[in-house]
């Protein structure tokens, strides 16, 4: 029997285990990120912010959190316009917090979650924000079915402490599905500029990360039967994106080659490796895989 790589309806299903996928957006408070961002930070200061790499480092730190999600977009709310135009950024402008308490901030980010909980149209949120008063919001939006996840530094991993000395922001987190933290000086340097766009997040040099993928997925083709293969070199001519079984099954195999999850913009090397190693030649398939010219000889 012929495996079919397309779900018949075409959603994701659940991965077992605590780790989640799914496409997400992400709703982010500019001024309590550069607060975050100073909590145990060495330079850290309101005054110079960089969004140019922050899709991909909220992407690792959900990724960190059990999350293989797609960031599919940032709603940015600040009381002032920093001039840049940056792809998946929408910029949300709000009132000063001392001039209204930060009942602004509330109407804005509250409206687009409770839009985009009613409108199915995304799986998670990611929050950044500690307003108790978004206790109420979030907590519709997972009624209607969106896992809602905040944004937080590494005191909330000591949520006994924090009920004790911060109650407000600790019932914050406890109605989170998740709480990712983040680390603060990693945020300081990426606001600042300090952190390359792109790979500046991954550990391994690019390319050997690039050679560890190409390792695993050849072992994966090697293993699968020819039939198999001739069924996705067929789903890819017709699609753009990978089939998730397929996909599953690579990053299930990278993670535990590298012992951690692949951030945004490694998934999406990881896919082109995919798709060169599928639509390669056969006859010449080895040779590629090895960074080879084909033998030509005739």
């Amino acid at each position: 029997m012929k495996r079919d790589y397309f779900s018949q309806d075409g959603r994701t299903e659940r991965r077992l285990g605590e780790h989640r996928s799914g496409s997400c957006m992400a709703l982010i408070d500019a001024r309590f990120l550069m607060w975050l961002a100073q909590q145990g930070a060495t330079g850290a200061s309101g005054e110079s912010v960089n969004r140019q790499g922050l899709l991909n480092l909220l992407s690792l730190a959900l990724s960190q959190s059990g999350l293989d999600v797609d960031v599919r977009r940032i709603y940015w709310y600040s009381d002032r316009s920093d001039g840049l135009v940056i792809d998946d950024q929408i910029v949300r402008l709000v009132q000063t917090h001392d001039a209204d308490g930060g009942a602004s901030l509330l109407r804005s980010l509250g409206h687009d979650l409770k839009q985009l909980a009613q409108h199915h149209a995304c799986d998670h949120v990611l929050v950044a924000s500690d307003d108790e008063r978004f206790l109420s919001i979030i907590d519709e939006a997972q009624l209607n079915g969106v896992s809602v996840h905040i944004l937080a530094d590494e005191s909330a991993r000591n949520m006994p402490q924090m009920v004790r000395t911060d109650p407000g922001w600790a019932r914050l987190l406890a109605q989170a599905d998740r709480r990712v933290v983040i680390n603060s000086q990693v945020l300081a340097d990426m606001l600042q500029g300090k952190l390359p766009v792109g790979m500046g997040s991954a550990v391994e040099d690019v390319e050997e990360l690039r050679q560890s993928m190409k390792e695993v997925i050849t072992a994966w083709w090697a293993d699968e039967p020819e039939d198999l293969r001739e069924d996705l070199r067929d789903a890819l001519q017709v699609s753009r994106g990978i089939p998730q079984e397929v996909d599953r099954q690579l990053l299930l195999r990278m993670r535990q080659r590298l012992t951690r999850a692949l951030s945004l913009p490694e998934k999406k090397m990881l896919r082109e490796t995919l798709r060169a190693v599928v639509s390669a030649p056969a006859v010449h398939a080895a040779s590629a895989l090895d960074g080879l010219p084909p033998d030509t000889d005739d």
